[in-house]
């Protein structure tokens, strides 16, 4: 009954598709509500009362649960305010892994501080790391925009640094929020596809089916399709759901030596750490699928 949802951008309500997918079937569910900030969208009125607001993400966060797999990864992004909402609920009927602190930047709202980052929990259905997917992730070394010098005082110890770069913590502060016009579609809270693309590395294996209920764009189905993931994405906008067939007919495979990485603007923006060695065998000019080349030079 899964394969009727597969590799499809579904135009309806998200909890009547939602309700529609058997028990856990899909591998990794990720959200990306309206957060109820009033924002503008077409077909979505951004302003419910609290409670109506909580009551509803309930429901779509007891379906996502439903449907993944007990091998699988929960994901909702948002706001701090509602993500601590969300793990009040999450707590009850999954297993909290994580808190990530997406450090995106943010504007001043006057008396408060700095809203500075995102959130992002993580949770799975089961309890045990033996039964739940999990890879270590390695992001690039942050380095001097002038110099190319690690940013990083290693003590005298620079020759011990992995040759890519260090292991994922909790707080992200390398990739950013999509700025440029040129790279955005018409939707009030995109994401970059990067980030999604870290966290599906992260949690699932080629072929996976990889779900999003607020879809918008594309951003989380074209990450999957670019890492040979398949996808189910649902959007109650007419014009975002055609955007997001538009973005993923443009995307294209990134692997490296037969591994799946994400790549931006010509440089690797996250690997597994078991796939370095392989990758590395060809390192200088890396070659992808599409037959485009571009130079990364390693570390050490």
């Amino acid at each position: 009954m899964i394969n009727k949802f597969i590799n499809k951008i579904i135009r309806d309500d998200c909890l009547a598709v939602l309700k529609k997918i058997p028990d856990s079937s899909v591998d990794m569910a990720f959200a990306d509500p309206p957060f109820n900030l009033k924002k503008k969208y077409n077909h979505y009125e951004d302003s419910k009362e609290k409670q109506d607001y909580l009551d509803w993400c309930n429901d779509w966060i007891s379906e996502m649960v439903r449907i993944t797999k007990p091998t699988g990864a929960i994901f909702v992004h948002n706001i701090p305010r509602w993500l601590s909402h969300y793990a009040e609920h999450l707590n009850k009927i999954a297993y909290f892994r994580h808190w990530i602190a997406w450090d995106s930047g943010g504007a001043p709202m006057g008396k408060t501080l700095l809203p500075n980052h995102y959130g992002i929990l993580y949770y799975t259905k089961s309890n045990s790391h033996k039964d739940f997917k999990f890879f270590d992730i390695r992001y690039p070394h942050p380095r001097c925009r002038a110099c190319d010098e690690f940013l990083k005082d290693y003590g005298g110890k620079k020759d011990q640094a992995h040759g890519f770069g260090p292991l994922l913590s909790d707080v992200w502060n390398d990739i950013h929020r999509i700025r440029h016009k040129k790279r955005r579609d018409d939707h009030p809270c995109q994401l970059p596809v990067p980030l999604l693309e870290r966290l599906i590395l992260m949690t699932t294996d080629e072929g996976d089916i990889v779900l999003d209920p607020f879809v918008g764009t594309g951003t989380t189905a074209v990450a999957a399709k670019r890492l040979g993931r398949k996808y189910i994405g649902i959007e109650l906008d007419p014009d975002y759901v055609k955007i997001t067939e538009k973005n993923l007919k443009a995307a294209k495979e990134t692997r490296i030596n037969g591994s799946y990485v994400s790549v931006y603007l010509g440089h690797i923006r996250t690997m597994r750490d078991k796939d370095f060695k392989e990758i590395w065998e060809n390192k200088g000019d890396l070659k992808l699928l599409d037959n485009k080349r571009y130079k990364i030079t390693k570390s050490i």
